[in-house]
């Protein structure tokens, strides 16, 4: 009965700090739209051809423009984050900021979209080309509170803050951009960090009033906050007690002298996971650890009755629109009935089941407001124990991405484990690609789409998220369909977090799908973001063949990787191409094009695999360069190696 308290309370927790949907846009005004194939689109798809290179290519990786200025003009402002140095990274977040704004802000006239490295804005109103106002203003704050000494904190922050907006508008011409870190006087945080930009046009004045403009906002939106950001289309800020910065910081705060002293900071401890050690000073590590101590436990549950009886005043954002990720109603609306979960699956009824793995089954199942759902019910005996359903709730409730599925609630009721997600009613990939009949749906256009989303899926993982996720248990099973076909990845019940500067993990139990796990994980457990890579890259070449890949080493049979660097060595790859996508709009250089990228994710050493940035690039222009793949390595199945990982079927 404990662990069932201990569990929701979890579960409650994970939910409060639940971020809103990344990327953040805001959409223009209702009723101010243009149509289907007018000239307002065909001008919004010019502008998408040629700003992300006209940043990338510009010394201060910012730029703007204006098209059809006689006929519906568009005009657009793109900028990239001032630590983002890299020209390729800066173009794919736009190419990609394109598409996505569309899709979020369907034929809206005015949209802004924010990611981590890049913002886009465009306007049938050209007006805002020549105003230092910061427009389309959102704000994401990170709802854990400071408990000790929260005023010392309050002004730590404020200080810093200010220091690197001056130095951004003063000190850095050609970006506009600084970065800070400050030293805290004791407490529960070492050190808090900063950025602030504004766009490079603006001169030191502007900048510096545009950022004090939204810097006014911190007492009411970010007091006693650990972290906190504002965004807008000219300026923006953000401040973490952890290292989100990607260059050298320009602004340094020492520790106030003279103050009040906070109790020092107990050193800092490890927590085993069993695979590797984690410092318990993160925001989310305590969360994810299955181990957590009594001790932690009890002032867990105490927090959270606190929490429940203690109505905190709404926080609200520039537009007025509340900033909570949702209210203490809804929250708790997220531990769902189990009678209500039985009702919707007809009592978890065999005709209801779409898959079955270790874990247990998943079956569909309709809510009483009509809405589709897929219930994951865990087997007393399943695999999945409860440090791996807690690993699984606290990605999947803080990974927001439109390629990631979505946790829809949970329920923990009559030892009863049961995870509710979205219907995703295509199921999963595996299930139509492999099949003879079914794989005649995923023409080529398809099958480009969903190589194309899982990259930008892992993309987010690996480097747009505020954390670093390893997934570990890509696979085709693992990829779901919706609707359109648009692939959502699944199953995080086997992924790791790793902290800003780790660059891999080491386990003594290999976990995972042969076929999928990269060489170095399998024969010697060391796994990392190239890890995930190697997987992708084995699942774009089964995509493009229709072929499932069976084996882990050269010459083995079912071995795909073998069979394609053969073919593609003697020059008859197109042959493995699956004919069941050579339908309409087949492109025989595309799909080659395609092998390529999957033979060099696949690769033996995992230096030389690409970061799947540069893969959506690659993905997504025709016009970058590739290097010539090398031949895979051999490894063979070892008896004690990894297991297969559950499979989620159709979550």
């Amino acid at each position: 009965m404990a662990g069932h308290f201990i569990l929701v309370a979890l579960v409650l927790l994970l939910l409060a700090a639940r971020a809103a949907a990344y990327p953040w846009q805001v959409c223009g005004k209702a009723g101010n739209n243009f149509t289907a194939n007018s000239t307002y689109q065909a001008n919004l798809g010019l502008l998408a051809a040629a700003l992300p290179t006209n940043t990338s290519s510009s010394p201060g990786l910012f730029a703007t423009a204006v098209v059809g200025a006689d006929d519906d003009p568009v005009s657009a402002l793109a900028l990239c984050r001032g630590d983002v140095t890299n020209a390729t990274l800066c173009s794919g977040c736009l190419a990609t900021a394109f598409q996505d704004v569309q899709n979020m802000c369907a034929y809206d006239r005015d949209a802004a979209i924010y990611y981590d490295p890049c913002v886009l804005y465009y306007s049938s109103d050209a007006g805002f080309l020549s105003s230092a106002d910061s427009l389309a203003m959102t704000n994401r704050i990170n709802f854990r509170n400071v408990t000790t000494d929260p005023g010392g904190f309050n002004r730590q922050v404020a200080a810093l803050v200010g220091a690197t907006a001056d130095y951004a508008a003063y000190n850095s011409t050609r970006r506009r951009y600084a970065s800070g870190v400050a030293d805290l006087d004791g407490g529960e945080f070492p050190r808090v960090y900063s950025w602030a930009q504004c766009t490079p046009d603006l001169t030191p004045a502007q900048c510096r009033g545009c950022l004090a403009g939204i810097i006014a906002q911190m007492p009411r939106l970010f007091t006693d906050r650990v972290g906190g950001r504002v965004l807008g289309v000219r300026c923006s800020y953000r401040y973490e007690v952890y290292s989100f910065l990607d260059g050298p910081v320009t602004v340094r705060l020492a520790a106030p002298a003279g103050g009040s002293k906070a109790p020092a900071p107990a050193p800092e401890s490890t927590v085993d996971g069993g695979e590797r050690k984690y410092t318990v000073t993160g925001m989310v590590l305590v969360i994810l650890l299955p181990t957590i101590g009594a001790l932690l436990v009890i002032n867990l549950l105490v927090w959270l009755c606190i929490w429940r009886r203690t109505k905190r005043p709404q926080t609200r954002d520039a537009n007025g629109q509340s900033t909570e990720p949702k209210n203490i109603e809804s929250l708790e609306s997220m531990l769902m009935d189990l009678s209500t979960l039985r009702a919707a699956t007809g009592g978890f009824a065999e005709n209801n089941k779409l898959g079955e793995g270790g874990f247990g089954a998943v079956y569909k199942g309709t809510l009483p407001d009509g809405d589709e759902i897929a219930v994951k019910r865990l087997s007393k005996s399943s695999t999945q124990g409860v440090g791996e359903l807690t690993n699984e709730l606290a990605l999947v409730a803080k990974l927001q991405h439109k390629n990631l599925v979505r946790l829809v609630g949970v329920c923990f009721e009559q030892e009863e484990r049961l995870l509710v997600y979205e219907f995703v009613p295509n199921r999963s990939l595996d299930q139509i690609l492999f099949d003879t009949e079914k794989s005649e749906q995923l023409d080529w256009g398809k099958r480009h789409k969903i190589i194309h989303g899982i990259a930008r899926g892992l993309q987010y993982l690996h480097e747009d998220s505020q954390l670093k996720v390893v997934h570990r248990d890509l696979k085709a099973s693992n990829v779901l369909l919706d609707t359109n076909m648009n692939p959502k990845i699944s199953d995080f019940g086997l992924a790791k977090l790793f902290s800003p500067d780790q660059t891999q993990g080491v386990t003594s139990r290999v976990v995972g799908t042969y076929g999928y796990l990269a060489p170095e994980y399998a024969t010697r457990g060391n796994y990392s973001v190239k890890s995930d890579v190697f997987s992708f890259g084995v699942m774009v070449l089964e995509i493009v063949t229709g072929r499932r890949n069976n084996g882990c080493a050269s010459g083995q049979s079912g071995d795909l990787l073998a069979l394609v660097w053969e073919r593609w060595a003697d020059g008859s790859v197109s042959e493995l191409v699956d004919p069941a996508g050579m339908g309409d709009g087949f492109s025989r250089t595309d799909a080659l094009r395609c092998v390529h990228i999957g033979l060099l994710c696949a690769q033996g050493d995992p230096a030389g695999r690409p970061a799947m940035s540069s893969v959506v690039m690659m993905l997504g222009s025709g016009t970058v360069s590739l290097q010539a793949p090398p031949k895979p390595v051999s490894y063979a199945r070892s008896g004690g190696g990894a297991s297969s990982g559950a499979s989620t079927g159709s979550v």
